[in-house]
């Protein structure tokens, strides 16, 4: 019997917002997922100079924009790990904790051309399959030029699929095109910073908790 596969959608949701939401319905959507659990990290190693709101409040965000997705959830596990937020270390902790599933970490396009410079990042491939979606406006030539550059790293072969590349254990590494969205958290932050409106970039529900924490979002996004 075939395992459901659980889409992974880590990263610092600092704030969560529609573009989020929308790469991993398209994602979970077109890879037919059982499910999609949003991990906020809670020191993530790559931004630690970052202004940042604090774990809980992300987390609450995430609970707040995935509440009425069927399928959607989000995952606290990175609350009490000690030191940085490695996403090997994530992908290895699910791996022994459920066993009877498999796991899909969905990542953009960004992150997969940096992803040389994680730990063990060229390795998450013999851990989860991988789903990259295209939020940056990348194509798929970059996706197939960076899988031709480190095919022996992540142990990943071409299908007939261009979009479609196999890695170990009878897993694969995705290319998922998705609406493209031009919104980012540090834009939501920069606008936040010069009084500007953030309606339409976040979840109603999102942006009512924010408008509840001025002085929250003053303390972290004001540096």
């Amino acid at each position: 019997m075939t395992r459901p596969v659980i889409g992974i959608f880590g990263g610092t949701f600092n704030p969560v917002h529609i573009g989020h939401l929308r790469a991993a319905i398209e994602v979970a959507e077109a890879l037919s997922l059982a499910g999609v659990e949003f991990v906020p990290a809670a020191r993530p190693p790559h931004k630690s100079g970052e202004p940042m709101l604090d774990f809980e409040l992300r987390l609450l965000l995430c609970r707040l924009a995935v509440e009425a997705v069927d399928g959607f959830r989000v995952n606290a596990m990175e609350a009490d790990r000690p030191g940085p937020s490695y996403t090997c270390d994530t992908l290895a902790e699910l791996r022994e904790a459920r066993p009877g599933e498999e796991f899909c970490f969905i990542l953009g396009m960004g992150d997969l051309l940096g992803l040389a410079t994680w730990k063990r990042g060229l390795q998450l491939g013999r851990m989860a399959s991988l789903a990259v979606h295209a939020r940056e406006g990348l194509g798929l030539e970059v996706f197939t030029v960076f899988l031709k550059s480190n095919a022996a790293a992540m142990g990943a072969a071409p299908t007939d699929d261009p979009a479609v590349w196999e890695l170990p254990e009878g897993r694969h590494i995705t290319f998922v095109p998705v609406a493209r969205l031009d919104v980012s958290a540090s834009d939501i932050r920069e606008r936040w910073r010069q009084k500007k409106r953030i309606d339409g970039l976040l979840s109603e529900a999102v942006l009512r908790e924010l408008k509840q924490r001025e002085d929250a979002l003053e303390a972290a996004w004001a540096r």
